[in-house]
């Protein structure tokens, strides 16, 4: 478990490009030319999310006298994938009335400026918070114990079954002696004649980690009968922006529930469930994008579209996290030059994510 102490804004505001990042003060404005940004959505959030003084410490223990846990719900201005969550999920009267009687929600602007007090006496602001926490993408739900210890992280958007049994499996009465990606595979069911989606562009099977030493690699931990899985497959990496740096990382795929024993970069010769389990894999798709030296540097865990895909491929193959580690100051920006260049971006479409005369385009 991680210790809370351990982590230490449109045409609405140019086209809600705040969904990104807050505009640089260059005059991109000057430029007739200038890309449409598409795609953004607000949302107004549910009236049942606590009232918090923001004191983390003090919510913890008030949840847990009620026997519910804190849940912080990091969103930003314009994200379709915090709508989707409020408008697909918390609209649906089950997962309300679980979220009422077992989580209090606090809601956490990743470029707010309020300030937080932190557990144990330390402050942050709210975006500061967001970047000590390696919040990456929004919506991230963090479910925090009595503890305070974070007993379950949702990076990025999960459709409404899968939050279902996230919901489940973290309530603070959950009796479940299972690990959350093993809840929801018993959840879900897997055949045992289902095939895991191929790409040509993959490795063979990868079976000694170590071996990739010296070389940046990807590997996407799938498994058989998964609609998100699908979805990824032949939705987005079927769109050439994104599979044109797909392409560019040496990439292994895993069933995740594998027994196939393999050896990881410091010599463990395990299988590859319990390597999945030992980097909390927990949710299908996950790619987990590694450097040279075999260490985690960025994970795609949600279910994303084609912009966002295509953004974290891309600043994985540029490097970019070692001159802009967070994230989401890099797709803004990215977003920004596309559109200096007269294309289109829309973060919320699968075939048209970047283009120009309604026509797709792979920016080189």
């Amino acid at each position: 478990m991680n210790h809370f102490l351990l982590f230490h804004s449109s045409a609405r505001i140019l086209s809600a490009l705040a969904l990104l990042i807050p505009l640089s003060t260059t005059s991109v404005f000057a430029s007739n030319e200038l890309g449409k940004f598409l795609g953004a959505m607000d949302s107004e959030h549910p009236s049942w999310f606590k009232d918090s003084f923001l004191d983390f410490e003090e919510d913890i223990a008030e949840a847990a006298t009620q026997e519910k846990r804190l849940v912080l719900y990091f969103w930003q201005t314009g994200c379709p994938y915090c709508n989707a969550l409020i408008e697909h999920n918390f609209s649906q009267r089950d997962i309300v009335e679980t979220m009422n009687t077992h989580y209090d929600v606090v809601a956490i602007n990743i470029w707010g400026d309020r300030e937080i007090i932190q557990v144990g006496g330390q402050t942050f602001t709210e975006k500061t918070l967001a970047a000590a926490l390696n919040v990456n993408f929004t919506p991230t739900l963090l479910f925090f114990n009595e503890s305070r210890d974070i007993a379950l992280r949702l990076n990025g958007y999960y459709p409404p079954t899968e939050l279902r049994a996230a919901l489940d499996w973290a309530k603070k009465s959950s009796n479940s002696d299972k690990t959350f990606p093993e809840y929801l595979a018993n959840l879900q069911g897997v055949p045992d004649n289902a095939q895991i989606n191929r790409q040509e562009f993959f490795e063979s099977d990868l079976l000694d980690i170590s071996d990739q030493a010296g070389e940046p690699f990807a590997i996407y931990f799938e498994q058989s009968n998964c609609r998100q899985c699908d979805i990824l497959h032949q939705k987005v990496l079927t769109q050439s922006l994104v599979r044109n740096q797909a392409k560019q990382i040496k990439s292994f795929q895993f069933d995740m529930w594998s027994n196939t024993p393999v050896t990881t970069v410091d010599g463990r010769q395990i299988t590859v469930r319990e390597f999945a389990r030992d980097l909390n894999v927990q949710f299908a798709p996950t790619v987990i994008f590694f450097d040279s030296s075999g260490k985690e540097v960025m994970r795609m865990d949600g279910a994303f579209k084609t912009f966002h895909t295509y953004g974290i491929f891309r600043y994985v193959n540029e490097v970019a996290y070692l001159e802009e580690p967070n994230f989401q100051r890099y797709l803004g920006a990215l977003a920004e030059r596309l559109r200096e260049k007269g294309y289109d971006v829309d973060i919320w479409s699968y075939d048209l994510a970047v283009s120009q005369n309604n026509k797709a385009i792979t920016p080189d």
